[in-house]
């Protein structure tokens, strides 16, 4: 059954077969001479406490930090986020690759939060533009975390000004509830969602933000379910924050994979904000 207010909230994308083609079009895979080196930043001592800055050619249009799902396990790590980082520098933004501590290497509640932090605040004064926070999976989690962190135990830093969610967890409590990933955001959180962590981690109880949030989540969608986006979009606009749905095809994944018409998507809301 359609979720009560999607017809009105969500940002459909291509409206049509033709549209969608072109859509695809505008997105290219990245020659080899537009490759950037990373520069590889390291926040703390772990292993996995890094980020890997790419910076474009000419003026930067603002920053974007990729922070990749996996469901916080320890197997999966910033590779995902390589290809988006280099399809966004070749349009002009600063990127930042962010690696965490995960369930499995050290990570958790509150070790991944530290991390998220810390290495956002690796890249404090770098920039003047946007400060977009761009997550997939259980990174949308960590993106849109990241935009309430000041109101805990994590002031200060580099301060996010928008977030694009890519199929993210944005309701912990009911992933919780209904044991999305086999338990996940129990082995991550520590905890079932009556414990008081919950109050600090998860969007669904920190609605409203207080920066635009976008998210980008597909019907399709096996992994995660699109109701986590549409219900927090739902509640997010009624608590009066600027909270938009789009909607795209290609299950889970095509929010990641840069040739695919959600990704697309993703560029056209980036384009909207620099």
């Amino acid at each position: 059954m359609p979720h009560p207010l999607l017809d009105r909230r969500a940002l459909l994308v291509g409206l049509g077969a033709a549209t969608l083609a072109g859509c695809a079009a505008e997105t290219s895979p990245i020659r080899e001479e537009q490759r950037v080196t990373p520069d590889r930043i390291t926040y703390g001592d772990d292993p996995s406490q890094w980020v890997e800055v790419r910076e474009p050619d000419g003026a930067s249009r603002g920053l974007v930090a990729i922070i990749h799902g996996g469901f916080w396990r320890a197997q999966y790590d910033a590779s995902l986020g390589t290809p988006l980082a280099e399809d966004l520098t070749a349009r002009g933004w600063t990127t930042v690759n962010l690696e965490y501590r995960r369930v499995g290497n050290g990570g958790g509640f509150p070790e991944t939060f530290d991390d998220v932090h810390r290495g956002l605040g690796a890249m404090a004064g770098t920039t003047t533009g946007p400060v977009v926070t761009l997550g997939h999976s259980a990174g949308g989690h960590l993106a849109a975390w990241a935009a309430s962190r000041g109101r805990s135990d994590w002031p200060g830093g580099l301060e996010v000004t928008h977030v694009v969610s890519q199929a993210g967890v944005l309701d912990l409590t009911t992933a919780a509830e209904q044991g999305l990933g086999g338990g996940a955001v129990q082995a991550f959180m520590g905890a079932g969602p009556d414990d008081a962590s919950y109050a600090v981690a998860d969007p669904q109880r920190n609605i409203p933000l207080d920066v635009p949030l976008w998210a980008v989540h597909a019907r399709d969608d096996d992994t995660v379910p699109f109701e986590q986006s549409a219900h927090y979009v739902e509640t997010a606009t009624a608590a009066g924050a600027d909270a938009t749905l789009v909607e795209v095809t290609g299950g889970h994944f095509g929010v990641i994979d840069t040739t695919s018409d959600a990704w697309t998507a993703i560029v056209r809301v980036l384009d909207g904000i620099a």
